[in-house]
């Protein structure tokens, strides 16, 4: 389906995770899933993937019989073991004889059907391919890293372990152990078989060494096994005899640190490969990227040969992982390699040079864009913080890519490119950074010194706006750029001092525009390609076009009612200048609206205009649209991505559906058009990868239908689910969270940036399957997070149960006596002697020593010392809480006080008593008491604390930093004034919180009290529910917000008029003033629904609009109605007269007609060019009232609607005269003007067709019961 791709990155520390078939096609295991590519000497190709592991794939084997190459195997931390049929790219069957994570596997190269796997517990399972038959062995108690099956011995199979032991098992035995290979003392990373049944190809070599090695070759027949290790060595081990032959120490090379980012942890990893007819030679990984190739016949220190050589930059930067080769047919044999590094290189085994390199991915792909300078120049920003530069037109590096790490240090979630300067490339990250990249230099970016509070969603170069503009006069500033985060916030930051402070563009909005109320987040923006106006995207769902640079608000377009997310203008070098100021948005709504702001833009309007209807609406994505691009090379062609995992291009004018990519696997963040093919696009997202594809050679016109995305939403809210349970259970005891990976996981996968899946499924992503962490680190995770079962205990009555003894305050004394009944005798004596004797015993001091005890019994200063000596012993012990009590026992409350507050045992009773001691004392035990209970997270309790001392503001602090904002009101309103500053700012606060939790009605009520009226209808108007705006327009009203009610009494009458509630409509607007020229709109758009045959039921209706004689016109009973119930007529008045209500209706904006807008919408679309017929012709304008009949008509007849169209003439012109336009009224036409003729003619005409269609059907098929030739929706 796709051209080029960029894989994901093959995952890290896993023995054997790719391989290649004998018809050069490369597995390999990246997260969850195998990525095919087709390898030759000069090139590759990903060709697709096998989709389908629950968890991180492990192992991945090829069989490498003929006939069968095209099967294999893969391994998984989900436990399972699957079979793949690379061809078709489908599942053919798996197994789960594992009961852990299977940590390698290997297809046996001499029986067909054989599959071996290991886990990390050390079971190894025989599956036999053809009968589906399993063993399994437990041939050690050790964790396995990696395993091989012999090339000459079906049944023979070498076993890698995690703490260096390898041994040779007997699968026809039951996995009887054969060797035990001791020598290594860390972990196996790889085993390698000699290609070679013997062990006489390097004899005379052992021979030499005989003297160190101690082992003669002998006549023995066996086969030798290399081994790689932690340890940094590669073995040579005997078969035959058992024992290792010879010791490898691996070359100590000066690690590259160019190209490396210092961020990402690494260690060893030694991987060996022992190519087919290569006998005497061995390839191994090194320290740091470099390979080796070692020949084993050769004598002397340096036995190996460094690959990559011949030139610079050939290498690996970081530890290698995996190694395979394939002979071609030519001869020529390969060798491919994969690296922490995150690419996948191609190397000729003759020359010991790289063919080629596959540049994979680590992260989420979060942004693409062409350089509009460098032609075919792609920057890439993706989730494991890197940039990479693709050169996508080079003919001879299809893959022509550079990294760039340096300064990043965090997911990279936007790009720009300078318009003008060529390599100066902008980018932004999750965690706020702005800076700019000169890809053609070596020098590290330079960073914004302004940062952002959230991920950075977009950036975009542009004019500069004051006050930065103020500077650009003489053309010292002819760019600026802006940033947009997450937390609602533009930045324009000086590209050529981004150590100076960016500027917040809200305060220029605020003070051109005299803006009072709190702006809604932003969270798009886009300039027009000429730099006039931008367009910003806000939360509320509202976009602003603002003129610049003064960003004056030129209009505000109030389509989508969800986060805007992105925006897209239409270029400027189409051959159509009615194209240049078409504007595409799209939203976490599925529907694509594109709107033309020619008129706006040309004749700026002294006061902002609302649009509520788009210019033409792309419907057909079932999720949210995350990235749009138009083409450059076509007029008006759209692309967009979206969350439903597709992208589509779209033909905005016949708002046609034209392709439908599906190559990817989850939700799309991004897309762009080729500059140089008009029938490539390029489109990248949560998979890992960025796929190129052409539009011509799509197999689908439309999205999917939405199911499989509805399946994939309960799916996550069962994962969801899950995962509260799981939370729930480790809580009480259950396993704790295991760590794989560098993911936390409690049962299923984690999500999204993110997606950063904010609030939204971006939050969901996985920040890297690739992680440091070996799999063989899982087991000893898994058992230091896993509770021990206790042994279950009966349940006893409490009254049964001893009743645990407290614990003593003199301990140490209370131990003296409970000694033999010889010394306690013995204390009588010193004890009486010390009473009663003027010369005690020698060395008898009571409270001290052996007579520590005898504190008790005498003066108050042997207590003391006794005291002095218990104390220690309980702070030896921990237990603060005595030796308190042993200070305040003897009056040292200061001393005790001071004691509970260093080892944090303050308390309510400590506290009642601290008085005593002093005001100072007191007041110092209170605020020690308040940052214990702080970091005890009893908040509420500290708060109260702080009120004792008079630290009123400090205990409204402590509440609101951590969110008991109803609690800091309560208290503020008890205690301060009204008018206290402090009460507004915790309203706001607390507004912005629930506000972004959606708890939209609570947020309001906060604004209101805060006085931010406008805030609160806002805030509510958000739900766009019907209730929710017509709840936020009355709030406007009362509160004397009068031009924001009137536009949301207009988007709630409009809501409900489409679901033809029409008394409810009108309610709506008769609650507001100055919405009389609406209401008669609805009142037009209700008889004309009730008039026309078989019209869609309504909710609601007047009795005004009941169906009334046939034989009357509409434009009758339209006059009638109108002076009845609404008091408007010829004689009207002041706002009510006829030409301010005409005038008035003129602005109301009436879209271009097209088939994807539903009946009741186009009937509201006809029914205002019927309005404004109708006051024409009250008005005795003759020419528009002609004209406006005809644009009623034509609305229909355009949208796809002719037997509605035709019904209305019926209802217009009765008799089929369009001159007599009213009986009743005696209205017959008076034509001047040759567009009135025009709209007259054209409306005869069209009346006369439909005529002569009526009789045409009754005669072909005559029916004696039919009453009306033309019914609704009967016929077409």
């Amino acid at each position: 389906m796709h051209e080029r791709a960029l894989p994901a990155s093959p995952n890290w520390y896993c023995s054997r995770c790719s391989d290649v078939s004998s018809s050069a096609l490369l597995g390999v295991g990246a997260k969850n899933n195998i990525y095919l590519i087709d390898v030759s000497a000069s090139s590759c190709r990903v060709v697709g993937e096998l989709v389908g592991h629950k968890d991180l794939v492990s192992g991945f084997s090829f069989c490498q019989h003929a006939g069968q190459s095209h099967l294999c195997v893969s391994s998984s931390n989900d436990g399972s073991v699957r079979f793949w049929d690379s061809d078709s790219k489908v599942l053919i069957k798996e197994h789960a004889a594992h009961q852990t994570s299977v940590t390698a596997v290997h297809w046996s190269p001499v029986d067909k059907n054989l599959v071996v796997s290991g886990d990390e517990k050390g079971i190894v399972v025989c599956h036999w391919y053809n009968t589906g038959d399993t063993a399994s062995f437990f041939p050690e108690p050790r964790t396995i890293f990696c395993l091989t099956c012999s090339p000459h011995t079906w049944s023979t199979v070498a076993v890698g372990y995690k703490d260096g032991m390898i041994v040779l098992i007997d699968v026809s035995k039951k996995g009887e152990v054969m060797h035990r290979l001791r020598g290594h003392d860390n972990e196996i990373h790889s085993l390698a078989w000699s290609p070679l049944a013997s062990e006489d190809a390097i004899c005379s070599r052992l021979e030499d060494s005989e003297a160190t090695s101690g082992v003669s070759a002998g006549d023995d027949k066996g086969c030798f096994l290399a081994s790689g290790s932690k340890d940094q060595t590669v073995r040579i081990w005997s078969t035959a005899k058992g024992k290792g032959l010879m010791t490898l120490k691996l070359p100590y090379m000066k690690k590259r640190r160019s190209a490396v980012d210092p961020g990402v942890k690494e260690r060893l990893w030694l991987h060996v490969h022992w190519p087919k007819g290569r006998s005497t030679q061995l390839v191994s990984s090194c320290f740091s990227g470099e390979l080796v190739m070692w020949d084993l016949t050769r004598t002397g220190k340096q036995m190996w040969t460094l690959f990559g050589t011949s030139s610079e930059g050939q290498n690996h930067s970081r530890i290698i992982f995996n190694m395979s080769s394939i002979q071609l047919q030519d001869d020529r044999e390969l060798l491919i390699s994969t690296s922490m590094d995150r690419e996948i290189k191609c190397w000729d085994l003759a020359t010991l040079d790289c063919c080629w390199t596959l540049p994979t991915l680590g992260g989420f792909v979060y942004a693409l864009t062409f350089s509009p300078v460098g032609s075919g120049c792609l920057a890439l920003g993706v989730g494991d913080n890197m940039i990479r530069v693709w050169n996508t037109l080079t003919t001879q590096n299809q893959y022509d890519t550079r990294s760039f790490w340096q300064g990043i240090k965090s997911k990279v979630t936007a790009l720009a490119w300078h318009p003008k300067k060529e390599g100066s490339l902008s980018f932004g990250t999750d965690d706020g950074k702005v800076g700019i990249y000169e890809v053609f230099s070596n020098k590290p970016p330079q960073i914004s010194s302004s940062y952002h509070r959230q991920t950075v969603y977009t950036l975009a170069w542009g004019p500069p706006v004051p006050p930065m503009s103020f500077g650009a006069a003489g053309g010292k500033l002819s760019y600026s750029l802006y940033s947009c985060a997450g937390e609602g916030v533009i930045l324009q930051h000086d590209p050529s001092k981004l150590s100076g402070e960016a500027s917040n563009i809200d305060k220029l909005i605020r003070d051109t525009n005299d803006i009072k109320h709190k702006l809604s987040p932003h969270t798009d923006l886009s300039w027009k390609p000429d730099g006039k106006v931008v367009a910003i995207g806000n939360e509320d769902g509202c976009i602003d076009v603002y003129e610049a640079p003064s960003l004056k608000l030129l209009c505000s377009i109030q389509q989508h009612h969800k986060i805007i997310n992105t925006l897209q203008w239409h270029h400027d070098h189409g051959s159509l200048p009615e194209l240049h100021c078409l504007l595409a948005s799209g939203s976490s709504n599925a529907t694509v609206y594109v709107h033309d702001l020619r008129s706006v833009i040309e004749n700026p309007p002294e006061s902002p205009v609302v649009m509520t209807e788009p210019y033409r609406r792309l419907c057909g994505h079932t999720a949210k649209i995350t990235c749009m691009a138009w083409s450059p090379h076509h007029d008006a062609r759209l692309v967009t991505a979206s969350y439903d995992g597709t992208a589509q291009v779209w033909d905005v004018q016949q708002e046609a559906a034209v392709c439908n990519y599906r190559g990817h696997v989850g939700y799309l963040l991004c897309v762009d058009w080729s500059p140089v093919d008009p029938d490539v696009i390029w489109t990248g997202g949560k998979d890992f990868t960025l796929q190129e594809w052409r539009v011509s050679k799509q197999e689908f016109t439309s999205p999917p239908k939405g199911k499989k995305m509805v399946d994939l939403k309960e799916k996550m809210k069962a994962n969801s689910k899950q995962k509260k349970k799981n939370k729930k259970a480790s809580g009480a005891g259950g396993p704790a969270a295991v760590e794989m990976n560098g993911e936390s996981v409690t049962g299923g996968q984690k999500a999204a940036p993110g997606l950063e899946l904010s609030g939204e499924d971006e939050e969901d992503e996985v920040s890297s399957t690739n992680s440091a962490v070996p799999p063989a680190s899982f087991e000893t995770q898994r058992k230091s997070s896993t509770v021990p079962k206790s042994k279950d205990k009966p349940d006893l009555p409490t009254n049964l149960l001893k009743k645990k003894k407290p614990r003593s305050m003199l301990p140490l004394s209370t131990s003296m006596d409970h000694r033999p009944k010889e010394d306690l005798l013995q204390d009588c004596i010193s004890l009486a002697s010390v009473k009663h004797s003027s010369a005690p015993l020698a060395g008898c001091v009571p409270g001290q020593g052996e007579h520590l005890h005898l504190g008790l019994f005498t003066d108050r200063q042997a207590l003391y010392r006794m005291f002095e000596a218990e104390e220690e012993g309980h702070v030896e012990a921990g237990h603060y809480d005595s030796v308190v009590y042993l200070r305040l026992w003897t009056g040292d409350l200061e001393g005790a006080l001071q004691l509970a507050t260093e080892k944090g045992e303050l308390n309510d009773h400590l506290l009642s008593i601290a008085p005593m001691a002093g005001f100072e004392v007191w007041s110092r035990a209170v605020e020690a008491f308040v940052k214990q209970l702080c970091l005890q997270e009893q908040y509420l309790k500290a708060a109260s604390h702080l009120l004792s001392v008079n630290k009123l503001y400090e205990a409204v602090d402590l509440l609101r930093s951590h969110k008991f904002y109803r609690e800091a009101i309560a208290l503020v309103k008890a205690r301060l004034p009204a008018d206290d500053p402090v009460l507004k700012e915790l309203y706001t606060c607390w507004a912005a919180v629930l506000e972004k939790d959606g708890h939209f009605s609570a947020a309001a009520k906060c604004y209101l009290a805060a006085g931010a009226n406008f805030d609160a209808a806002k805030v509510i108007a958000r739900k766009n529910d019907i209730s929710s705006l017509r709840a936020a327009a009355s709030l406007a009203r009362i509160s004397g917000e009068l031009a924001l009610a009137q536009s949301l009494a207009l988007r709630c009458a409009k809501d409900l008029a489409a679901s033809v509630d029409w008394v409810g409509a009108q309610e709506v607007l008769s609650s507001q003033d100055n919405l009389m020229v609406h209401r008669l709109h609805l009142c037009v758009a209700e008889l004309l629904a009730a008039m026309l045959a078989d019209s869609q039921p309504c909710v609601s209706s007047h009795p005004w609009a009941k169906a009334g004689q046939r034989h009357v016109s509409i434009q009758d009973r339209v006059r009638d109605v109108w002076e009845r119930q609404f008091g408007v007529s010829q004689k009207s008045e002041r706002h009510c007269s006829v030409a301010a209500l005409l005038q008035e209706l003129k602005s109301v904006e009436s879209p271009t007609p097209t088939a994807s807008i539903p009946l009741t919408q186009v009937q509201l679309y006809s029914s205002l060019h019927l309005t404004r017929a109708v006051l024409s012709w009250l008005l005795d304008d003759d020419g528009q009232l002609m004209k406006e009949l005809w644009k009623a008509v034509a609305w229909l007849k355009d949208a796809g609607h002719s037997c509605v169209s035709a019904e209305l003439c019926r209802l217009l012109f009765p008799d089929g005269d369009v001159s007599v336009c009213s009986r009743k009224h005696s209205k017959t036409l008076h034509l001047t003007d040759d567009e009135g003729k025009a709209a007259a003619n054209s409306l005869q005409a069209f009346v006369y067709y439909q005529h002569l269609y009526e009789v045409l059907v009754e005669q072909l098929h005559p029916d004696p019961k039919r009453t009306s030739p033309l019914s609704v929706r009967s016929r077409t």
